[in-house]
């Protein structure tokens, strides 16, 4: 993956943005105000963090070596993902795709609602359908 198309996945989302609260160098991106994937997208080797499960974690670590516990950051929550391309791109989408949805889901129901998030769709499905009155 270039870093064009890891930007260009992590504003894949509904609300994602890109801010650079840190440096010009890295790109932090966020939904919601909160943190779901950080890269220095100029960086070589290329990296990105993300959020995770901590079982999740522990269990992606074990899978790839490519992937660590997070650099700098709460390592029982973030990994940090070497994308040297050992990692198959649908894992690594699919992992971006849980961080949004870690920090959506963690968001009020309001602003779900606003961003269209999947995750009360899947809900409204587990539960039967929409709720009633």
């Amino acid at each position: 993956m270039t870093p064009d198309q890891l930007k260009a996945a992590c504003l894949d989302f509904n609300g994602a943005e890109e801010t650079f609260p840190f440096n010009p160098e890295t790109s932090v991106f966020k939904v919601g105000g909160k943190i779901f994937a950080i890269s220095a997208l100029d960086g070589e080797p290329l990296k990105v963090s993300l959020k995770c499960e901590p079982e999740v974690a522990v269990r992606l670590r074990a899978t790839y070596p490519a992937i660590t516990p997070g650099w700098h950051l709460n390592k029982r929550h973030w990994n940090t993902v070497l994308l040297d391309g050992s990692i198959p791109e649908q894992v690594l989408l699919e992992m971006i795709e849980d961080s949004y949805d870690l920090i959506v889901s963690r968001l009020p129901r309001r602003q779900q609602l606003v961003l269209d998030w999947s995750g009360l769709r899947a809900d409204a499905e587990a539960d039967g359908g929409e709720d009633e009155g």
